[in-house]
């Protein structure tokens, strides 16, 4: 890991450290323990079972999208390597968008192909799942609609969310129907650049022309996946399973507390609060935990020292237990996630 990659990262854990400090003093620290302690064990043991059933349907999505792209890999390869990717991604500050290139070089070197068609399986994977992701979002918030008000902060959480997602299908679009552009002038903006940087053994033409050809098969391959409509399908069912094992790990979460909480609730929770992983925290370590409470505590009517127990023992599946299986795989694959 060089300097700057090091700093960023402690800065992240840094920052992690001190929104968990403000989440707990505004809380109360010692009932979280108390609430802690008060779990059930069976139903935590529950809660990680289903966290893992959300790796294996997100891994099986994941070597769904490989396989339009032409690389095969077996189920319980791509079980690791995806457990490689999200413990890259919960690692590098700005979450998917720190860990995918890091993500791509796991699946290149271990399916030994080329590295983007790695960055394409990984970025569909990620971008597949906001698919599921929105409709929850608007299905769960339109039936809570119906049972009770909705307050201001439920409204400001999901406009941002659909603007921010509508912001970020604008960008793609707007790239797609530019493509052939960026592959003809993209690399003569970037090559000379690199060359100033003092990576002499570069020759700026040739890195020019193997810029353009990597840049052509990216768009190549991203065409390959969008076109195949049966493992398209596939996947986007896929990532619908691997949110609702996620509403119902946090579901088995609360009942390990001795609470109930509506799943319609979860349904919207969940993709909302992962919005959080955006920010410069270690796979929006700390981050996502305050958005959660924040937008559970008005929506349940639980007390907040309950809900961040339930929280912090979700995530302990979700975000966790990946980083475990997931370094392991990645230390094993021999990649350096924080190079």
């Amino acid at each position: 890991m060089d300097d700057q990659n090091r700093r960023a990262f402690f800065l992240g854990v840094v920052g992690a450290i001190a929104v968990f400090a403000v989440l707990f003093f505004v809380v109360g620290t010692d009932r979280v323990i108390d609430s802690l302690l008060s779990a059930e064990p069976t139903l935590v043991v529950v809660t990680f079972v289903l966290a893992l059933c959300w790796l294996a349907a997100w891994s099986l999505m994941l070597r769904t999208v490989l396989a339009a792209l032409g690389v095969d890999v077996s189920m319980g390869k791509a079980f690791f390597v995806y457990a490689g990717a999200v413990f890259a991604n919960n690692v590098t500050p700005f979450g998917q968008a720190g860990g995918e290139p890091v993500a791509a070089l796991l699946i290149s070197k271990v399916s030994d192909t080329q590295y983007e068609t790695g960055l394409v399986g990984i970025g569909s994977v990620d971008v597949l799942n906001v698919v599921p992701s929105v409709s929850l979002i608007l299905v769960g918030v339109g039936y809570y609609a119906t049972t009770a008000a909705v307050g201001e902060r439920l409204e400001t959480a999901v406009g941002s969310a659909v603007a921010l997602i509508a912001g970020i299908v604008v960008v793609m679009i707007l790239v797609w129907r530019w493509r052939d552009a960026l592959v003809d002038r993209l690399p003569a903006i970037v090559a000379p650049r690199i060359g100033r940087l003092g990576l002499e053994r570069f020759d700026v033409e040739t890195l020019e022309a193997d810029l353009s050809d990597r840049l052509g098969r990216f768009f190549e391959n991203i065409e390959r996946v969008a076109t195949d409509r049966w493992h398209l399908a596939a996947a986007v069912g896929l990532s619908l399973a691997g949110w609702l094992f996620q509403v119902a790990a946090l579901t088995a979460a609360f009942a390990a507390l001795g609470y109930s909480v509506p799943p319609a609730v979860l349904l919207f929770v969940i993709p909302l609060a992962n919005l959080a992983g955006a920010a410069p925290l270690p796979g929006g370590l700390g981050g996502i935990e305050a958005a959660f409470v924040t937008l559970l505590v008005p929506t349940t009517g639980i007390e907040a020292s309950a809900i961040t127990a339930a929280v912090l023992i979700f995530r302990g599946a979700i975000y966790w237990m990946p980083v475990a299986i997931g370094g392991a795989s990645v230390s094993a694959f021999g990649v350096n996630a924080l190079r």
